[in-house]
């Protein structure tokens, strides 16, 4: 293998030759391909050279100058094995190359069996060796000192308390993650089932305590938290009921199907994904088919939304290679020009980021494949048929002392989401969980960042800095032709600064919301609780689209969705040209326009009104 080129250097020629695509707005111009041909014939070249690279360089391997083997990605032993297995299974059994590759593997088992393989990586790991076992090459591909390192390390009770089944220090997805190992311990025989079904009604006793009748996984123990993961959580969850050969209980389906509604109503036309939250980038996309796909395959979808969420899949396949996938590294690029991710998906995970979204991809396609799909053409009349899909929903994750819900309109062809949630701890202070529309190249937040988008900050004259987040209250909706009000209150304000959210009552808010073709405006009226001294107000406003001109109120702009932001309460709003500046690059790219709107120091005994307005074409 010594005269191979090079893993990053083979990757890229075998994604540039393969592709044919030179930008993303070509690929949405371009009849969608068959899902299983995206993943055959892009997919599997890329994993097929990321091989060769790891068998030949073992823990020199470098991508895009970032070596792979640096400690820091707890997930990766795991990753490589799954990605290594799902390539092997996909050679017809007579390939010559067959028994080459199994041999390899047993060479990067061991050499990456006694490597950190955290939760997610001991799932994977785990996943990969029950394929091998049902396929009947478990013995050749790994040795049994490695085999018996890996059942001792490969345990869902690394992270969960044995003794009272306690998630340790994770949010609650993780709890997903013990469910799965659990289940292959369970299929391989390494353990009874008692475990899985404790992890199993953890879950389901989260899901009831903290959204009830409305079947969404909180993140947090009651915080609010409902992000794309908990959207999410409901098809992992009955995938690992597929994955080990047995039907998910009927709750489960119920739950899959609600998340599939949230799903379907987020389909774009060019395979653009989830607005909203954390871990986004080409994850918003994985997250829409990994959902659509489990309920299709478990019959929760009806035939035609069956038809339009592999229509989806199969352009947010082609976008994949088109948009997230860099030309020159062949790497997918979630860091570089502009993008911004959150931190702990940083660029030393690069190889890992590679592994688990082509594993996204893989696995569903072969539960398209089994339903019929294989090689078929999706429908042409894709745009069209989004066209008919609800104009407006609302979803309810919870509701009692305090709120939380998902508004979602469809606006020509933005997909707009008014979240009204927390972000809780470790999260609350990161605009991507603000209560603020989003709308992928039109609205969005930043990983991480705690720029004031679209909220107003206020500096109290003892130093405290409050924002309307966490704790909204009385969500209430109304209807009056295509115009849609959302008015809801806070009692306190969140006090910035902690990990977890603070109420602080000195401030008080009643917020409406009111969205109409093209436009959608904010008005919050504020009230002390007694006379209270402001040292300050800031409001941002960061977009994709140009400056154009600008006065003391707010900006017009151009070449983008948004055309005019105009905001009145505060004292000014300064404009300008931005490039290359980290606190406004979303995960698509850099914002090209900042909008810092301020008010000056003031001693306020009575009500005020802070309200802006953005109109988009």
């Amino acid at each position: 293998m010594t005269r191979l080129l090079s893993a990053a250097v083979l990757i890229s020629a075998l994604c540039l030759t393969s592709l044919g695509l030179t930008s993303l707005a070509e690929a949405a111009g371009t009849a969608a391909l068959p899902y299983n041909e995206t993943v055959q014939t892009k997919l599997q070249p890329q994993i097929e050279a990321l091989l060769i690279g790891l068998v030949r360089d073992g823990r020199s391997l470098t991508i895009d100058g970032i070596p792979v083997f640096n400690g820091k990605d707890k997930f990766l032993p795991g990753k490589i094995a799954i990605s290594l297995v799902e390539f092997l299974l996909s050679l017809p059994p007579n390939d010559p190359r067959l028994s080459m590759y199994l041999r390899d593997f047993r060479q990067v088992a061991r050499l990456t069996v006694d490597d950190a393989n955290d939760t997610w990586g001991a799932y994977y790991y785990a996943l990969a060796l029950d394929q091998l076992r049902k396929a009947g090459l478990l013995q050749q591909a790994v040795d049994q000192l490695t085999l018996a390192k890996l059942r001792v390390r490969l345990d869902w009770r690394m992270f969960v308390d044995a003794d009272d089944f306690a998630l340790i220090d994770h949010p609650n997805n993780y709890y997903c993650v013990a469910l799965g190992i659990a289940r292959l311990r369970m299929q391989m025989g390494w353990e009874d089932g008692a475990g899985a079904q404790r992890i199993y009604d953890k879950i389901v006793d989260h899901y009831r305590q903290y959204s009830g009748e409305y079947g969404f996984a909180d993140e947090t123990d009651g915080e609010g938290r409902f992000d794309r993961y908990s959207v999410l959580l409901s098809a992992e969850l009955a995938h690992h009921f597929v994955e080990t050969s047995a039907r998910p209980p009927p709750e489960v389906l119920v739950w899959l199907r609600k998340s599939a509604d949230v799903m379907l109503s987020r389909l774009h036309e060019d395979g653009t994904g989830f607005e909203y939250g954390r871990s986004l980038g080409p994850y918003s996309e994985t997250a829409i088919i990994e959902v659509l796909t489990t309920a299709a395959a478990l019959d929760v979808l009806s035939e035609s939304e069956k038809a339009l969420a592999y229509a989806y899949a199969s352009r947010a396949a082609q976008r994949y290679f088109a948009f997230w996938t860099d030309k020159n590294t062949g790497s997918v690029d979630l860091w570089d020009a502009g993008r911004r991710t959150d931190a702990y998906r940083g660029k030393f995970r690069i190889l890992g980021e590679n592994l688990s979204l082509a594993h996204q991809y893989v696995y569903t396609n072969a539960l398209w494949n089994a339903m019929g799909f294989k090689d078929q053409a999706p429908i042409e009349n894709f745009a069209a048929a989004l066209r008919s899909l609800p104009r407006e929903s609302v979803t309810w994750f919870a509701r009692g002392h305090y709120d939380r819900m998902l508004l979602t309109r469809r606006d020509g062809d933005h997909v707009i989401g008014l979240p009204l949630i927390s972000g809780g701890s470790s999260q609350h202070m990161h605009s991507p969980y603000f209560p603020i529309p989003f709308a992928r190249d039109m609205l969005s937040g930043v990983a991480d960042g705690t720029r004031p988008l679209l909220l107003p900050q206020f500096s109290l004259a003892d130093g405290t800095t409050l924002m309307p987040l966490a704790f909204i209250q009385d969500v209430k909706i109304t209807h009056r032709g295509r115009k849609t009000t959302v008015m809801y209150r806070q009692s306190e304000l969140d006090r910035m600064g902690g990990e977890a959210p603070i109420a602080d009552d000195r401030l008080s808010l009643v917020s409406t919301y009111v969205f109409e073709t093209g436009r959608i405006t904010r008005t919050d009226v504020y009230t002390p609780k007694a006379p209270l001294d402001i040292a300050g107000i800031r409001l941002d406003f960061a977009s994709f689209s140009t400056l154009v001109n600008a006065d003391r109120h707010g900006v017009r702009l151009g070449g983008g969705a948004v055309t005019e932001f105009k905001l009145s309460g505060l004292d000014t709003c300064e404009a300008e040209s931005i490039h290359a500046d980290p606190d406004y690059e979303s995960d698509l790219g850099p914002m090209a326009t900042r909008v810092v709107c301020s008010g000056r120091e003031r001693k306020t005994d009575g009500p005020f009104t802070i309200s802006w307005s953005l109109s988009y074409r």
